[in-house]
């Protein structure tokens, strides 16, 4: 008789609690949002790896240092970014701030992650010394040229980092606030990410100038509880008068952010209406024709203000944001500003750059040459190689200054300039000969000086002269970085130039009855000299001693050995 054999059952062996997937379910969520197919698993070893090796390391907040990663990956996940972007988001700090190396990053995510993470990698200050800051930026624009996601991360970095920005030091808090409206802010601008540039602004002002911010945002949101009703009857207006001219769409009031009141109005916000706190936004359906007839059936309904009309659409700002802009009087006499565009038009004119990366990837990692939206970043890699950085860093707060202008070209080509741009400025634009050659301007078939102020919608033609060269006077009216930069470069050459000439001739006279100079340039002893001293070539030579830096005394007995 066989006895059966019980088997017991052994307890099942309950799962550890996977730590990394609850930190990382509101990313995946925001992500999956705008890529429902993606992969959560290279998120999920990305935030792994950064939480690995950042584990110890805090915040100033106290709070783990894990927490700034994730929280620049998340910005980046609900503008809809993709998922290189937010793996390298995550990774960004970690060959900055621990032993994970580069080449372990390209090991580990990719070349394409390694890219982005290297671009967003601080220079190290101890190395660098005062320079550090002027060539992190400099090496952000150069591998911007390469993947225009670089500056985006950058961007969404310090946005967290002014979120935080409490738990600095005052002294901190003033630079970074300085250094953010400076060059990171108009950075938002320039790529049209209008979403980030409002916030950053903001944060910005509030650690700048604490009481005006304190201000501002008082009399905002009380001129805002008055928006409603002060905006229905011109709402109410614009609704009928596009019913009857044909044009679907919405209607919405659409907040100023708080430093864009502050510096409409110079901080004089006692008493602020609702007009002046807020604008109306006309999002209408349909082609970008529709747009035009929203603009008739606005002015239909209440009046225009003359002269107040830009047209966006027609002529795109650098950064492509296209919209109509108008003034009108309300029927209580208030003027308001009203922006109308098509649905096609609102996400670029909300996140600028961003909106092309999700439509078309591949764009993200092209080249800049000969993308309209990008002609401004075309210019700032010309002329930034060479410069040294301390006049790199105010050539590059100068081209990114805010306000523009729109010149034409006789052609019809558009060029956008800052305010207060000349006619030297606009040569240069054009290219670095025409800049060194020019002496002269037609604005509108007028002839006018090189130092003429544009204005939007001015035709200029640059008048040039083969023998034309830069004038010292030139760095008086320049505004722009790349007429400066290249003004300063040849004016450098030509003085390098006539100081070799005099230290040339001082040396031929010093040497007269010893040493035939052309005959010891024509057997290479001049350059033997100029090595042994150095120089690179005869003409540094020759320059330092007309400049003074070298003394013929010193010099005479390496010739007369030779």
């Amino acid at each position: 008789m066989t006895v059966p054999v019980t088997r017991r059952r052994l307890p099942l062996r309950r799962r550890a609690p996977d730590p990394v997937r609850p930190a990382v379910a509101p990313l995946l969520a925001a992500h999956r949002a705008a890529y429902p197919g993606a992969d959560a698993a290279a998120l999920l070893r990305g935030y792994a790896v950064a939480e690995r090796l950042h584990r110890g390391q805090c915040r100033k907040s106290g709070a783990p240092y894990i927490t700034h990663p994730l929280a620049v990956a998340m910005i980046l996940a609900e503008m809809g970014m993709d998922t290189t972007t937010l793996v390298a988001a995550l990774l960004h700090d970690t060959v900055e701030d621990t032993p994970y190396t580069l080449g372990e990053v390209r090991s580990d995510f990719g070349e394409r992650v390694a890219v982005l993470v290297d671009g967003v990698t601080k220079l190290d200050g101890k190395r660098w010394g005062e320079r550090a800051e002027a060539e992190t930026f400099r090496k952000i624009l150069l591998a911007a040229a390469d993947d225009l996601r670089v500056l985006v991360i950058k961007l969404a970095d310090r946005l967290h980092n002014l979120r935080t920005l409490g738990f600095q030091p005052p002294h901190k808090r003033a630079r970074i606030a300085k250094a953010s409206h400076e060059l990171l802010v108009p950075f938002a601008e320039r790529l049209g990410i209008h979403v980030l540039k409002r916030e950053m602004d903001d944060l910005a002002f509030a650690a700048a100038d604490p009481a005006a911010h304190a201000a501002t945002e008082r009399a905002v949101a009380l001129a805002l509880r008055g928006a409603p009703a002060a905006f229905a009857p011109a709402r109410r207006l614009v609704r009928a008068s596009l019913a009857e001219h044909g044009v679907t769409g919405r209607v919405e009031i659409r907040p100023s952010h708080l430093y864009a009141v502050h510096r409409a109005l110079d901080g004089d916000v006692a008493g602020l209406r609702p007009c002046e706190a807020a604008r109306l936004l006309l999002v209408v359906d349909g082609a970008e024709q529709e747009c035009y007839v929203a603009l008739g059936a606005v002015h239909a309904a209440m009046h225009p203000i003359p002269g107040q009309v830009r047209d966006f659409i027609a002529l795109p700002k650098y950064n492509m944001y296209r919209s109509l802009h108008t003034r009108v009087i309300t029927p209580d006499g208030d003027p308001i500003e009203v922006i109308i565009r098509s649905r096609d038009m609102h996400p670029v004119a909300e996140y600028g750059i961003v909106a092309h990366i999700r439509s078309a990837p591949d764009e993200a990692t092209s080249t800049v040459a000969g993308r309209r939206d990008l002609v401004w970043l075309s210019r700032l890699l010309a002329w930034q190689s060479g410069v040294p950085s301390a006049e790199f860093l105010d050539g590059l707060r100068a081209d990114l200054a805010e306000g523009s202008v729109a010149v034409f070209t006789p052609a019809g080509e558009v060029i956008t300039l800052p305010d207060g741009a000349t006619a030297l400025d606009f040569a240069y634009a054009l290219g670095a000969a025409t800049g060194g050659h020019c002496i002269g301007a037609l604005v509108n078939g007028r002839l006018v000086p090189l130092s003429a102020e544009l204005r939007s919608g001015n035709v200029v033609e640059v008048l040039t002269d083969p023998e034309g060269v830069p004038s010292e006077e030139w760095l008086s009216f320049a505004v722009t970085a790349p007429a400066r930069v290249h003004v300063q470069r040849w004016l450098a050459r030509r003085r390098t130039e006539e100081a070799a000439e005099t230290g040339r001739v001082r040396l031929v006279r010093a040497l007269a009855g010893r040493v035939d100079l052309l005959s010891a340039e024509a057997h290479g002893d001049s350059l033997a000299v100029a090595r042994a001293l150095g120089y690179a070539d005869v003409d540094q030579l020759y320059a330092a001693v007309g400049s003074g830096a070298l003394d013929l005394a010193d010099l005479l007995p390496r010739f007369t050995r030779s």
